[in-house]
């Protein structure tokens, strides 16, 4: 190859760099890329009662009696006792909308009588609307503890006629019911944010 060629040659690849360098600053353009991760921490659910996770019990008022008013380890007219629901959301960073309800056996003294806030009520089953409720996912306090008394009188009514009445319903209750239990099932669930 000729001089004359080896000039022309190298002028032509230093031509290509240079336009390659002037064509590449013009049509370049920046790109950056930035990956970040999406988290969505999950709101901690805890929903106890009795100390329990499971939400059905059997109470029965032979083991919630009172000491003192008990006959032979059995309940029966002049008997007293309590029991306690205890519900209980710590941990829990959500609202808890509670319900409590009573699958009530037909085993129950018909003089029998439950108690709750000072009233009294003839069935457990009518306690039901009152006891349920909501724990606010703000509360400092996140247990409820529902005290439930029951009693059966000695004697009940007005009177000596309804007492005698009462006397002999009590004493049929005594021959035919060995054991009065009743289920309690209470549900928690979350409650809707209030927006």
């Amino acid at each position: 190859m000729t001089n004359k060629k080896k000039i022309i040659a190298l002028v032509v690849i230093l031509l290509l760099i240079i336009l390659s360098f002037c064509g590449g600053k013009t049509y370049s353009k920046y790109v950056a890329q930035v990956k970040g991760e999406g988290i969505a921490q999950v709101a901690k659910w805890s929903f106890l009662v009795n100390g329990q996770e499971e939400q059905a019990q059997t109470i029965n008022l032979n083991s919630t009696y009172n000491n003192e008013t008990l006959v032979n380890n059995k309940i029966a007219p002049g008997t007293t006792g309590q029991f306690e629901i205890v519900i209980d959301g710590t941990g829990s960073e959500v609202g808890i909308d509670y319900t409590v309800q009573f699958q009530e056996k037909s085993n129950k003294p018909q003089n029998l009588k439950f108690i709750y806030e000072n009233r009294e009520y003839n069935s457990i089953k009518e306690l039901e609307n009152i006891l349920s409720g909501n724990i606010e996912a703000t509360e400092g306090n996140k247990v409820r503890t529902i005290l439930i008394k029951w009693k059966w009188d000695y004697e009940t009514g007005k009177g000596a006629e309804e007492i005698s009445a009462n006397d002999k319903i009590d004493t049929k209750n005594g021959k035919e019911i060995s054991n009065y239990s009743f289920d309690v099932i209470v549900q928690g669930t979350q409650a809707i944010p209030q927006i």
